[in-house]
């Protein structure tokens, strides 16, 4: 069991996340006591989308190959259509990713991320929700798919979009606070 007020969560990101979904996770979850670091593929600022164009700069504090899954207790995948389509194609993300969920830690992704978990085989088998557009990739990896705010499946968190960031991160926090997920645990 870990408070929140003494977590430490990793949000993994690259150009092009949906501005929001990287900003309000963090913020809130700052707001709410954690440390929260942000990693990109080569440790640099980030620019995010917002609307029809490009949005602000994100700040990094590290490479997504120097992250240390035993440093974290949750992390936390913002989506965005080109952010995920990118990490998808990283192997170091994709690793990192898998880590946490080696470590049973929790691992939460919101509207287009789910991406990210599909290709690091871990939704089959799993409730999950996404942005609708995904719907069917989920499926075809196996996953069961519902429509609500926040679907929870084992220490996997998945959202659907900016509209359900309060369900989002509260159900980041309630994951972090209960410890480790025992991976055959309903």
């Amino acid at each position: 069991m870990t408070e929140i007020t003494k977590a430490r969560i990793l949000i993994i990101a690259t150009h092009g996340f949906e501005q929001s979904e990287l900003e309000v996770p963090r913020d809130k979850l700052r707001d709410a006591g954690a440390q929260v670091h942000v990693a990109s593929p080569d440790g640099n600022e980030i620019k995010g989308w917002d609307g029809d164009g490009w949005g602000r700069m994100a700040e990094v504090d590290l490479r997504i190959e120097d992250a240390d899954s035993t440093q974290y207790d949750a992390l936390v995948l913002p989506g965005g259509q080109i952010n995920p389509d990118i990490l998808r194609l990283d192997p170091a993300a994709i690793a990192l990713i898998q880590a946490f969920r080696d470590r049973d830690r929790p691992v939460a992704a919101i509207c287009h991320a789910p991406w990210l978990l599909i290709e690091a085989g871990l939704v089959a088998g799993r409730e999950v929700t996404s942005w609708p557009s995904l719907r069917t990739d989920l499926a075809n990896a196996g996953a069961q798919v519902v429509d609500v705010p926040v679907a929870r499946d084992r220490g996997l968190i998945t959202s659907r979009n900016p509209d359900d960031f309060d369900a989002f991160v509260a159900a980041i926090i309630e994951e972090v606070e209960k410890g480790q997920i025992r991976a055959d645990a309903a």
